[in-house]
């Protein structure tokens, strides 16, 4: 393994998040106890947990009601059904995320990555000596990458295209008309792709009525793809650790899962009873219908903040996921948005995630994770609108 650069996001979070008194940047939508998950659930009469279980290993794969729930998920309305032997369980989506990397990408290869995204998926393939293009997405355009721009970075030895969809910091959702090239160009070039789908399936500003809509990227046709996903963000439980991989193509299962005993071994038994718990039939649309209704009406309030403000801030509205990525500008110029950031939390004990924490070119934006308590995030808007107006004309702008 060569360097790697620091992970910019996730040094951020943890040297800020747990002094914040409004973290109006956290990724998960407003996390919950086993108490709650089980109130919100039609049985609210069954134990979340087995506290006879033997805490062994368990399955190592994954427990079989897990994977069978994850397996009729991916399924639903779909001609042909994922099968539980298609999923690993995984500690978090960023476990499952690396393994693949770690199982399928080593040097000599070529990574195209969707970009903005979440750094691990272009800085790890570059760490196992891979050489890595990024697949930019657009403002002007919505947030959405070129096929055309895709098609011309593909090489004779491109071995993967990572998507993020959706996307994380945008919010942005790659419609079902791109992936159909995106799958095209694999296809005609062998070309295995990586879903990270850890924000599916919390859409709130497209639905499955949309001609447009997309489906998992597992579903759609091409076997050499991979999904990867986690209780974390839309489902409100990232303390269990409990992801997952799917795939349709045995043999990218099998590599995975050989490359998996050097990892991980297995994930926490009470950890996958709750996650099967989550995801069966009497709990997963009222603990997603819970987070979707929380998503829409705080996204509606950052919608305000930004018209009300608009003499600094613009942003492209958020269709699906937790976040908001957000320019602030004065005269036309990007402020120093981690001086932004870190006089905000300072003055205000509001917490912000400054946009060059995904790149350089990011100057001026903040990312801002808005599915959190709604009273956290009405009283910390309310914060930032008295710092806005106190202390813009003081903040240094961008370099």
């Amino acid at each position: 393994m060569v360097a790697i650069e620091p992970f910019a996001v996730e040094q951020w979070m943890d040297k800020y998040e747990t002094t914040a008194k409004y973290n109006i940047a956290e990724t998960c939508c407003a996390s919950i106890s086993v108490d709650e998950l089980r109130d919100i659930s039609e049985k609210k009469g069954e134990n979340v947990i087995d506290l006879s279980t033997v805490l062994n290993y368990g399955d190592i794969r994954g427990s079989e009601n897990l994977r069978t729930n994850l397996a009729r998920l991916y399924s639903s309305k779909v001609g042909t059904p994922l099968r539980t032997d298609d999923i690993l369980i995984q500690p978090g989506a960023i476990a499952a995320n690396y393994l693949v990397l770690a199982s399928l990408i080593g040097p000599g290869d070529h990574v195209i990555c969707h970009y903005p995204t979440y750094q691990q998926l272009y800085s790890v393939p570059a760490s196992l000596g891979a050489d890595v293009d990024l697949w930019k997405a657009k403002e002007k355009k919505n947030w959405q990458p070129d096929a055309d721009d895709l098609k011309d970075l593909i090489k004779p030895n491109t071995k993967l295209i990572i998507i993020n969809n959706p996307n994380n910091p945008t919010g942005a959702v790659l419609r079902k008309s791109l992936l159909e090239k995106v799958i095209e160009l694999a296809s005609e070039h062998d070309i295995t792709i990586l879903s990270d789908e850890v924000y599916r399936p919390l859409f709130h500003g497209i639905g499955p009525m949309d001609s447009d809509f997309p489906s998992s990227m597992i579903n759609m046709g091409y076997e050499k793809t991979i999904v990867t996903g986690s209780l974390s963000k839309a489902y409100s439980l990232a303390g269990i650790r409990c992801g997952w991989l799917a795939s349709r193509s045995k043999e990218i299962i099998e590599k995975c899962a050989s490359f998996r005993d050097y990892t991980t071994i297995s994930v926490g038994v009470l950890d996958q009873q709750i996650a099967t718990f989550a995801l069966s039939q009497d709990t997963i649309h009222s603990l997603l219908g819970r987070n979707i209704s929380l998503a829409r009406t705080n996204l509606e309030m950052i919608e305000r903040f930004v018209i009300k403000h608009d003499e600094y801030c613009s942003y492209v509205r958020p269709e699906a996921g937790t976040t908001a990525f957000i320019k602030i500008e004065r005269d036309g110029k990007p402020v120093d948005a981690v001086e932004f950031c870190k006089q905000l939390q300072e003055k205000t004990g509001v917490m912000f995630l400054p946009g060059t924490c995904f790149g350089d070119e990011f100057k001026g934006y903040v990312r801002i994770g808005y599915v959190n308590k709604t009273e956290v995030v009405k009283e910390g808007l309310e914060e930032v609108r008295k710092f806005m107006k106190k202390e813009m004309d003081d903040l240094p702008l961008a370099a």
